[in-house]
Formats: C-alpha cells, structure tokens, sequence
C-alpha cells in the first residue's frame, strides 16, 4: 500500500457519498490535515472576469465566514498564484503581511505558515486551496506533497462541489 492510500480511499467514499455542495471541501480537508496538517483550511474561488474573489469553504466560520467577495490584489502572491499558476508558501508572519491583510488574525489563530495551492481547470485559475498551520510549518516536503497528492483531490473537490450545486439548482 503507498503512503496515504488510506486517506485517498476515504476520500474518495467521501466524494462519492456527498450530497451537499460543502461536502467535498470537509473531505478535501480531512485529507489535507492528514498528510499535511492544517489549523486553518480555506478555499477560495476567483473570477477573474469581475476581477473579484470569494470564500467557499472555510475551516472556522467565525473568524472566516463563508459570505461575499473581495477585489482580486494585484500583488507579489497574484504573480506566483495566478500568473504562473504555482504555489504560494509563507512560513512567518512578516512574509505573510507582505501579502495579506489579516496577518493579525491569522497569528491570533495560532498559525504563521500558509500555503495556497492553485486549482486550475480548463487552463483557468477557478480557486485556491489555502492551508494555514504553525510557523515554519511548511517544509520543503510538506509543500512537495500539497503539489503531488493534494492538486487532483482538490480538484476533484471543487468539480463534485459544483455538479452537486448544478443538480440542486
């Protein structure tokens, strides 16, 4: 058996067992927390036709509710994630200020590192996964498998979320 199988095959059952749009992302973060670690796990969609961004899954309600959007900002973090379409890694508060403005409560949370792995599809940037943990949490090997075992379950999260939301509609 290969290292996570278990978690990819519970993962998997998830995906196959969700009728909730939300479903898939509970399952997505269940895996993420399982080989990466996450205390704060997010995702957010982008469109860049109206230029906006918006939260569609989030960990902790409270702090990062799920409601309206944002402007995309045009900064250092939008050249990595979607211009060159690879993944953001902060691992201190100080980096992740340079780029975010709620680096405050992402401290208060307990969490100083963040990756954002972009979810592309159709040659689009559609979201990111967004995985926030201690400081200095996010080795060089923890980023290595958010890329290789991470990427196609997240995308697999967001098509089940949306063809769940179609077939509601």
């Amino acid at each position: 058996m290969t290292r996570f199988q278990a978690e990819l095959t519970a993962f998997d059952k998830a995906l196959a067992k969700a009728t909730q749009p939300e479903q898939p992302f509970e399952a997505l973060w269940r895996l993420t927390d399982a080989v990466i670690g996450a205390k704060l796990f997010t995702l957010m969609e982008a469109d860049m036709k109206i230029e906006r961004s918006g939260r569609i899954f989030t960990s902790h309600p409270e702090e990062y509710p799920v409601s309206g959007s944002k402007p995309i900002t045009y900064n250092a973090w939008f050249d990595v994630v979607h211009k060159e379409r690879r993944t953001f890694v902060a691992n201190n508060l100080v980096d992740i200020d340079e780029v975010f403005p709620d680096a405050v409560l992402i401290g208060k949370l307990g969490c100083a590192s963040v990756i954002n792995l972009p979810i592309v599809l159709n040659d689009t940037l559609v979201g990111t996964v967004n995985i926030l943990n201690g400081e200095n949490h996010h080795t060089e090997e923890r980023v290595k498998l958010a890329n290789t075992v991470l990427s196609i379950p997240a995308k697999a999260a967001w098509l089940a979320s949306r063809y769940i939301k179609n077939q509601q509609a």
